[in-house]
Order: structure tokens, then sequence, then C-alpha cells
């Protein structure tokens, strides 16, 4: 079972105080964990979409091969063509649930979240145990700011034993939003343990570790997130923090000064840069 969460607007955190406050009102922490297609990039290669759709010339009324290929568009950014296909799908078996849910993260990966989450409902409606769905219309929640149907939506995602890592890692972001910070860790390290390559999980645990004062914890986790994406600003920028929170100020401008090459309209990072400027 999941915690109770304080469901308010964050306020100034204490001990570490406003600079973690604004780096987390500034949205550092991302989402970009796997998106729920449960297909290898490679799948979404033009080999393979050329041999589905010899499957799908083959069996032209199984609803699967439909499903399966519209997977592969999805993954390949080609949104039309996976929607025809879960459309197809769908019109074949109307309680094709796993098409459904599919279909909805197409949408709401194109910004239709009205659509996304009546898929989801569907899927729901046919399956209540899917924990796909959940996290799936958690995200479509979180998105359009309805915070307690997100929560709601991953704590019953977990409970059903899901291993998507999104899960665990967006939950997390709503614990440490509303300074739950304990529950964000446990959460974030979960999401680790599901999708260890992943380097926001690892800077979002390092915020909370941060929060409490933990510089040590929080350290090691931005360096790993920078480890797995050297490019990744928002973990220059609280890795960053760590050293200013040390008093270590050039190491903290060299950190600033590379997060804002990469991400010149990130204001932490500037912001940082003029603090710690001369130092």
């Amino acid at each position: 079972m999941s915690r109770p969460v304080n469901f308010r607007k964050p306020k100034t955190l204490l001990n570490t105080g406003l600079l973690v406050a604004g780096v987390l009102l500034a949205g550092c922490v991302s989402t970009n964990l796997p998106d729920g297609l449960k297909l290898d990039k490679e799948q979404g290669s033009a080999e393979n979409i050329s041999s589905l759709s010899d499957v799908v010339n083959s069996n032209p009324r199984d609803p699967n091969a439909y499903n399966v290929r519209g997977a592969a568009y999805g993954r390949a950014g080609k949104f039309s063509q996976a929607l025809q296909d879960f459309n197809t799908a769908i019109s074949l078996d109307s309680r094709f649930y796993q098409a459904y849910a599919n279909r909805g993260l197409i949408f709401s990966r194109t910004g239709e979240l009205a659509k996304a989450a009546k898929d989801y409902d569907r899927a729901l409606a046919i399956n209540a145990n899917y924990s796909e769905a959940y996290v799936g219309r958690g995200d479509v929640y979180r998105r359009a700011d309805r915070t307690r149907s997100a929560f709601a939506d991953y704590g019953r995602a977990i409970q059903l034993g899901t291993t998507n890592p999104r899960a665990y890692h967006n939950r997390g972001l709503i614990y440490q939003r509303n300074r739950n910070h304990d529950e964000a860790i446990e959460d974030f390290s979960n999401a680790i343990s599901l999708a260890d390559k992943q380097p926001e999980p690892y800077n979002a645990r390092g915020l909370s570790y941060l929060a409490g004062n933990s510089l040590d914890n929080a350290l090691d986790d931005f360096n790993t997130a920078l480890k797995l994406d050297p490019n990744y600003a928002e973990a220059w920028t609280n890795q960053a923090l760590v050293y200013e929170q040390r008093g270590q100020k050039k190491r903290a401008f060299r950190s600033y000064s590379r997060a804002a090459v990469l991400k010149p309209k990130y204001q932490p990072a500037q912001e940082g840069k003029r603090r710690t400027r001369g130092s």
C-alpha cells in the first residue's frame, strides 16, 4: 500500500532551502523512462516493420498482428500508422484491452490527453487488473495536473505488481513535490532497480537526498546520472548545488557552466553561475 501523501503546493524547503526548492519548482526532474510499448528500439526499425507487415499480410484477420506492428510504428515515431493499426486491431476484437492501452499511449504522446484517458478507461473496463493501463492513465492525469488521480493510479499499478519503472518514478515525483522525501527516495530506489540504466531516477533521488541535507548520497546519485548521460543539464546543475552547499564554489561554477552550455535557457543553471562566478 502507498503511504499517505500531503497534497499541497510545495513551499520553501528548510536546510537546503531556496536553492533546492527553486530547482524542484523549475521542473528539473524529467520522465524519459521506457514508454510502455514493451518493444526494444530495434523493433521500430524499417527492417522489423517490414517483417511485421509480412505477418499482417499473411494474417489479415489477426488483431494481435496489427497490435504488434502498431507498437513498432509507435517506437519508430510513426504515430499515424500506429493509430491505424491499433484501430484495426480494435475493430477486429473490441475487447482487445492491450490495443486500447497502446492507442492511449500514442494519444498521450501526441498530446491528445482526453482521447488517451478514454482509451485507458476502456482498457480498464475490460481488464481492471491491467497495470500498464493504470500507469499510462496516471501519466495522463499527472500531465493534466490531476495529481490525486495520478497518485491513485500509480499506487494501483504498484499494488498489482507492475514492473514498469514509471509507476514508481512518477509516484516518487509526486511524493517529492509534496516534500514526502523518505517515501520519494523509496520509490526512486524501486524505479532504479527496474531501470538501472536510466539517469532520471538517480537525478530525482539525488534531489530528495539533497532536500534532506544528505549531501554524499545526493552527489553519488547525480554523478551516476551523469555517467549514464553526460549531456544531462539538470544533473550538472544539481551536482553544482551540492558543491555550492559544501562551499566548493569553483567546482560549482564549472558544473553550472556545463549545464548552461547544454541548456542555455535553464534558469537554475544561469542563476547558479551568477552566484558562484568569480569564486
